[in-house]
């Protein structure tokens, strides 16, 4: 059994959709972050589910492993063959399979980017909430269990994700869930497929939760004297229930990147984006009582537009951060921390964050989902200079046993992947045996993305 006779029972099957060509071997073996590039053996193209059932049984007959390509957008080397074998990549089935207005739901194919389906719903009154910045795929988004800016409101997507169908690693194909609003009916292996990272199976078909687009939406933005002041700002507005869509943290550093990046003037301070859905009268009483808040906390006044173009400019400027931070350090590229505390630790932990970094040598800008307790450092190191790896290395360390000793986790959406691996145990335990228990008993040949999520023999 090898990858080679694989590929050569593959061919057949897939024909020039069984790509071995050197550009299509690097651009699947590229990583967002900082992980080195790591090349399959040949990139698959499936169209159908029973090409991605035939694909699995072959490679499991050959001892083959595969890893679920979406868009390539993960930051923690989610998507890299590091073991070799096939990225089966699911651009080309992209199919919005059914709209149910009535039930509020949709059945899509992995490849669907969140963009697309939102296109694909215009007429509808209904979109699709999860909003992690990046244009990923619904499929990847699912695998990472993915959230983004609002999350404080609509959820992450465990709370979106109705149901899925999977091919297992032994070809057989199950479904996940039902289009019902609940049920007690044994385990849940929608819950438990979301966030697996590819690790169990491949994702073919997922039907999610839509919700109804809000009559009024404002958005604003407002800058503080320091980053206490900032977090105690949104510490209070969640616990005074006032019902934000979006509340985004950015700091000073962050702030100089967005105006360099984009030349929308913000002065050098820490910032909160925020945003509200709901009637017009309502937006415009949430926007006047979190102004009220934030003035109580030295902030500059706050300045929103229910303006459909300049709501669109503010979350395009946060959307493009990690890209605005990248510019930032001409040639850097990012280690992306991602933790996430519970808001009443929010304070300590961005501080503690910040301190950290200013006594490093690398820069660090902050910026976050801070409504739900989640930001991020994007460290940036010269990619010629290995001790500033390794200083980012150390903070990023130090940021995720910060946040685990908080009540935290070292990851509020990014995943593991192969870059967080280090902290499974200290966060779960003997759960995370169990996790590998699972593993083994759906993967016993370890072919579902090897090398991520759980304990490597």
């Amino acid at each position: 059994m090898t990858i080679a006779k694989a590929l050569d029972a593959l061919a057949p099957l897939l024909g020039e959709r069984l790509s071995r060509s050197k550009s299509e071997l690097a651009h699947h073996g590229r990583s967002e972050s900082y992980f080195p590039q790591t090349e399959p053996d040949a990139v698959a193209y499936p169209e159908t589910l029973a090409e991605v059932q035939a694909l699995v049984k072959i490679c499991a007959g050959h001892g083959c492993p595969m890893v679920g390509w979406g868009a390539g957008t993960s930051l923690e080397g989610h998507g890299l063959a590091v073991r070799g074998g096939v990225v089966v990549d699911f651009s080309r089935m992209n199919k919005v399979l059914e709209i149910r207005p009535a039930d509020m739901d949709v059945t899509v194919q992995p490849g669907v980017t969140r963009e697309a389906l939102n296109e694909e719903l215009r007429a509808t009154g209904l979109f699709f909430p999860v909003d992690p910045g990046a244009n990923a795929s619904l499929g990847g988004m699912a695998m990472t269990r993915a959230s983004g800016t609002t999350a404080v409101r609509y959820g992450t997507m465990r709370d979106n994700v109705l149901g899925m169908q999977v091919v297992l690693a032994d070809g057989r194909v199950i479904r996940t869930g039902t289009r019902a609003r609940k049920s007690s009916a044994g385990y849940d292996l929608t819950a438990l497929m979301v966030g697996s990272e590819g690790t169990l199976g491949l994702v073919t078909e997922l039907t999610l939760r839509l919700h109804g687009v809000p009559e009024a939406t404002s958005a604003g933005i407002c800058a503080f004297p320091d980053m206490h002041a900032a977090v105690t700002a949104v510490m209070e507005t969640i616990q005074m229930g006032i019902p934000m869509a979006r509340i985004e943290f950015v700091d000073a550093a962050t702030a100089r990147a967005f105006t360099a990046y984009s030349g929308m003037e913000m002065s050098e301070a820490p910032h909160l984006l925020v945003e509200f859905n709901g009637s017009p009268e309502s937006v415009a009483q949430d926007a006047e009582r979190f102004g009220e808040i934030v003035a109580d906390h030295g902030a500059s006044p706050f300045r929103w537009s229910a303006r459909e173009e300049e709501r669109r400019a503010l979350w395009a400027l946060r959307h493009n951060g990690y890209y605005a931070i990248l510019a930032s350090r001409k040639g850097a590229r990012a280690l992306v921390t991602d933790m996430c505390v519970p808001i009443s630790q929010l304070a300590q932990a961005v501080e503690e964050t910040q301190a950290d970094i200013a006594r490093g040598s690398i820069p660090g800008p902050i910026l976050g989902h801070v409504g739900d307790g989640n930001f991020h450092a994007i460290l940036l190191v010269d990619p010629d200079q290995p001790a500033e790896m390794e200083e980012a290395k150390r903070l990023s360390h130090r940021m995720a046993e910060r946040a685990l000793a908080l009540g935290g986790t070292c990851t509020g959406e990014h995943g593991i992947g192969m870059g967080k691996l280090d902290y499974m145990e200290a966060e779960h335990g003997e759960g995370w045996d169990v996790m590998g228990q699972i593993k083994r008993a759906l993967d016993p040949q370890n072919l579902m993305n090897p090398g991520k999520l759980v304990r490597q023999g």
